[in-house]
C-alpha cells in the first residue's frame, strides 16, 4: 500500500475539492453541531472545510492536521473568506489540547485515515460532559455508466492499490467506533447533492484524491491526467460535468 500524504497535493486540494454545502451546517446545526459560540476542535482539518465553514457560523475552531502544507492553504482561504481559526500542527489521537474544554469534535472526510480507536478516546478526553463527537462524508457518487465510475476504473488501472473505489457515501463503521468509545444517543443523516465540475476542475478533484497525486510520483501523476483527460473528451465530452456527491453525518455524545 503506498503512503498517503494529501500535504503533496495541497494546491489542487484548496482548489477543486468540493467542500461541504452549505445544507450539511444547516442539518448539522439542528443537531446541535457548529451552533454559534460553541468550542469546536476539527480533526483532520486538511484545508479547512469544516472549520471555516462553522467559524464563519460563529463557532470558535481549532484546526488539527498533521500536514503543515495544507494548514498554510486553510490559513490562506481562511484570509480570504475573513475568518480565523487556531490551526495546529498535530494528529487526531494525541491533539496536545486540553482536557474537556470543547463542545463538539469533528472529523471531516478523515475518519478511515486515523487509529479510530485512539482519536475516538482523544476526542472522549477532549469534549465536556454532554459534547459531540461527528464524523461527516461528502462523497461523489460512482453509478453504472457515469463519469465517477469511469474516473474510478482509471485511477485503478494507475494505482492498483487504492482501496477507494464502489463507494455508497454511506460510512457503517463509524456508528461501531461512536459506541464501542462510549458515545450515546448516535444518530445520524444523509443526503444526496450534485456539484458542478469542469473537465479541468474535475481532473483537478482527481489529482487531489488519495489515489493520485497524494500516493503517486509527479511522473505518474502527469500520465494519469492525461489519460483522464482524454477519457473525458472522449466518453463524457459535456463540459461542465454534474458530479453526484452524497451528505453523511453521524454523531454521538458524551456522557460519563
Amino acid at each position: 500500500m503506498k503512503r498517503v500524504d494529501f500535504g503533496k497535493t495541497a494546491t489542487d486540494y484548496r482548489t477543486h475539492r468540493a467542500g461541504f454545502p452549505d445544507a450539511f451546517f444547516t442539518r448539522a446545526a439542528s443537531l446541535g453541531v457548529g451552533v454559534p459560540g460553541q468550542a469546536i476542535v476539527d480533526v483532520g482539518t486538511g484545508t479547512g472545510t469544516l472549520a471555516r465553514g462553522f467559524a464563519l457560523r460563529g463557532a470558535h475552531v481549532v484546526g488539527v492536521d498533521p500536514a503543515e502544507a495544507m494548514l498554510a492553504q486553510a490559513r490562506q482561504l481562511d484570509a480570504e473568506a475573513g475568518v480565523a481559526v487556531d490551526y495546529r500542527a498535530a494528529t487526531a489521537e494525541n491533539t496536545g489540547l486540553p482536557n474537556g474544554e470543547f463542545d463538539v469534535v469533528t472529523a471531516g472526510q478523515c475518519w478511515h485515515w486515523f487509529d479510530r480507536d485512539k482519536a475516538a478516546r482523544e476526542a472522549w478526553r477532549l469534549l465536556r460532559r454532554g459534547g459531540l463527537l461527528a464524523i461527516a462524508h461528502f462523497d461523489w457518487l460512482p453509478l453504472p455508466g457515469n463519469v465517477v465510475a469511469a474516473t474510478e476504473a482509471l485511477i485503478l488501472k494507475h494505482n492498483p492499490d487504492w482501496r477507494g473505489a464502489g463507494g455508497n457515501g454511506v460510512h457503517p463503521q463509524a456508528f461501531t467506533d461512536l459506541a464501542t468509545a462510549g458515545f450515546v444517543g448516535i444518530e445520524s443523516f444523509a443526503f444526496d447533492q450534485p456539484v458542478v465540475y469542469s473537465h479541468d476542475a474535475w481532473r483537478g478533484r482527481i489529482r487531489a484524491s488519495a489515489g493520485i497525486a497524494a500516493s503517486l510520483s509527479p511522473d505518474a501523476v502527469a500520465a494519469f491526467d492525461a489519460e483522464h483527460a482524454a477519457l473525458l473528451a472522449a466518453q463524457f465530452p459535456a463540459d461542465p460535468l454534474v458530479i453526484p456527491h452524497r451528505v453523511f453525518m453521524v454523531l454521538g455524545r458524551k456522557y460519563d
